[in-house]
């Protein structure tokens, strides 16, 4: 939030990276996909008046901080809310990204794709309900790594978010480390 540090996060990096994106280096549009467990509030919120940044937050509901609701769309209709239910693994995923943030970021055209990588969302983890497997965080990076190579030149920029269990975290950072070379081309 604007006043408040929440949660885990005390800065919005995310956000003030979208933002410096678009007022110091002329980036015309920004996207930010964000798939922590924990819905985005405080980069929804310190986005929710910037019509030329998308913001898409999959995220487990309910769970912490209470917010996320499809209903809260931002000032100009660029914010895309997509919750889920506790223990939604692989197929609802897919589903959801496939129909819903994929066809998003091809309609908003952004100049940079800005990923919040929160691996909390696995099976595992200690803090929420979710069911994805270490493959589908490979499977989402690579596909935001296609989109981003069609439509913005291969700029992406992806920042740990979330994840504790530390077992899982590292087998799912070794196959998000495989991107690594597509991912951080926002020059």
């Amino acid at each position: 939030e604007r006043e408040t540090a929440m949660g885990f996060c005390l800065f919005g990096n995310v956000a003030i990276a979208a933002k410096r994106a678009l007022d110091v280096h002329a980036a015309r549009r920004v996207a930010i996909v964000d798939f922590d467990v924990h819905h985005g509030n405080g980069t929804q919120d310190l986005l929710w008046d910037e019509a030329r940044a998308l913001f898409v937050s999959s995220h487990q509901v309910p769970l912490y901080p209470g917010t996320g609701m499809t209903s809260e769309t931002g000032a100009h209709g660029q914010i895309l809310n997509l919750p889920l239910e506790p223990g939604s693994g692989s197929a609802q995923m897919r589903k959801l990204y496939e129909e819903c943030v994929f066809p998003a970021l091809v309609a908003h055209r952004p100049d940079l794709i800005l990923i919040s990588a929160g691996f909390d969302a696995h099976a595992d983890d200690p803090l929420a309900q979710l069911a994805w497997t270490v493959e589908d965080f490979a499977w989402v990076t690579g596909r935001l790594c296609d989109l981003a190579d069609e439509l913005c030149e291969g700029r992406v920029v992806s920042t740990l978010e979330g994840g504790y269990d530390l077992d899982a975290l590292e087998d799912i950072w070794w196959q998000h480390h495989d991107y690594q070379g597509r991912l951080i081309k926002a020059s």
